[in-house]
């Protein structure tokens, strides 16, 4: 019987987009840290990936149940989406504002 291994992605900071504003500006950007919780989470790194970049979550929601309102068209798809949407924005702004303040 063959012997499974669980996939690990070799993620660098040199793989991944630098961010213009913390380059031109010296301070990061709402987006700081969304690439590096992707890779943690891909590594099956939940909490970690999480605590990086708390919006994520949220936002998978959104887009995932965004992609199945196209598809399905849920009759209360439009409403669900704004919620979804207003929540991803508030995790993301929450997030920046405790980074600014930190």
């Amino acid at each position: 019987m063959a012997h499974m291994h669980a996939l690990s992605l070799n993620i660098s900071e040199a793989d991944m987009l630098p961010c213009l504003s913390k380059q031109v500006l010296g301070m990061e950007c709402p987006g700081c840290g969304l690439q590096r919780s992707v890779a943690l989470l891909l590594n099956g790194q939940v909490a970690e990936s999480f605590l990086m970049y708390p919006g994520l979550y949220p936002m998978m929601l959104f887009f995932g149940f965004a992609a199945l309102d196209h598809f399905i068209g849920f009759r209360q798809g439009p409403r669900i989406t704004s919620a979804l949407g207003l929540l991803t924005a508030g995790a993301i702004l929450v997030n920046f504002l405790l980074k600014i303040i930190n």
